[in-house]
């Protein structure tokens, strides 16, 4: 038994909503479909369901968003996969039709019950506060693996880089949060990289073109604030700190995701160190070395911060870039500007 694709979309929602409920802000649809990776064609609906079952609220406007109609802790999971699947209960024989003598009812009739019954116990006596416990758990290594987990694909893979760039922090921090440009820029580096990933054996889809739905915003509460090291590992002010989080598709299929921490340094008036450390996973294929895919991770994050300075020092050059890209001109393929200073850690 699993749940459909509506059922499972709507519980990554769910989710991602009890994941920002302490803070009291909305999420937009962008931020979910980037934080859980649900299809941006159908978020909308998605989040519609939640809605329609009281279990969210939505406001429009600027301000405006989605959020959990009630504390996670008072919501179970039961009404989380009912808002997406549907009533729990059978609707028609488990068997069909059958012989002429289960005219009434089939044999699997009670055994069918009593386990639909018992997967509406267990859903109803979990909340989606325990979820987001169980999430947290494994964002942070806490969670045991159990032997008969499902997950399929390669590692997740821990990332560090920082590039300099031409422009006063403040300005380069207001730049950041446009998640157009970062999305493009993901692009970019995976378009880039698409060659290397082939030399090294990867399998599966080619990472171009992707689809990339990315968001970008200020770290929420519990954040770390003050002071950080830069190029020279000297502590300086940090002007601000930003969480990025995304997916990129290839004909439908996740080829790339990742959650990054971004933090901007001041280095003098006109310039200012971008600093990125998460993690990131991509869809490699067994036949890839762990040494290799730690290597295609680090090339595609510093192309990702190269392409990025490149589009927030000259936002009209990368504007008509993106405009060639839309109609049909490949990103990778626009020529290249002198690499900004950049450093790997890691």
């Amino acid at each position: 038994m699993t749940l459909s694709k509506r059922g499972d979309y709507v519980v990554r929602s769910a989710l991602a909503l009890a994941r920002a409920y302490p803070s009291g802000r909305p999420r937009k649809i962008r931020e979910v479909v980037a934080e859980m990776g649900v299809p941006q064609t159908f978020a909308s609906q998605i989040l519609a369901d939640l809605v329609r079952a009281g279990l969210a609220t939505s406001r429009a406007g600027k301000d405006g968003g989605y959020r959990l109609a009630r504390p996670p802790e008072e919501i179970s999971l039961v009404e989380v996969v009912e808002a997406g699947e549907g009533p729990l209960r059978a609707e028609r024989c488990a068997l069909g039709d059958g012989p002429c003598r289960w005219e009434a009812v089939c044999p699997l009739h009670e055994t069918w019950r009593a386990a639909t019954e018992a997967l509406r116990e267990v859903l109803a006596t979990t909340s989606l506060a325990d979820l987001a416990a169980s999430d947290l758990a494994i964002a942070e290594g806490r969670a045991v693996v159990p032997a008969d987990s499902h997950r399929q694909g390669g590692p997740s893979l821990a990332v560090a880089d920082f590039v300099q760039i031409e422009l006063g922090a403040p300005v380069l921090a207001g730049r950041l949060v446009d998640d157009a440009v970062v999305g493009a820029a993901l692009g970019a580096a995976l378009a880039e990289a698409e060659t290397l990933r082939a030399e090294l054996g990867g399998a599966g889809p080619r990472w171009w073109p992707a689809t990339v739905a990315a968001s970008c915003g200020p770290q929420g509460p519990g954040a770390p604030a003050g002071a950080d090291r830069g190029v020279d590992g000297a502590l300086g002010p940090v002007a601000a700190q930003l969480e990025l989080s995304f997916e990129a598709e290839s004909k439908a299929v996740p080829v790339a995701r990742g959650e990054l921490g971004l933090v901007v340094r001041p280095l003098d008036p006109d310039r200012a160190e971008l600093r990125a450390e998460g993690r990131l996973r991509l869809a490699l294929g067994a036949e890839v070395p762990p040494t290799m895919a730690e290597r295609l991770a680090h090339v595609v994050l510093r192309t990702f911060l190269r392409r990025l300075a490149q589009a927030v020092e000259h936002p009209e050059v990368d504007g008509r870039s993106r405009s060639r890209a839309r109609r049909g001109t490949r990103g990778a393929g626009a020529p290249r500007r002198r690499s900004p200073a950049a450093g790997q850690r890691g």
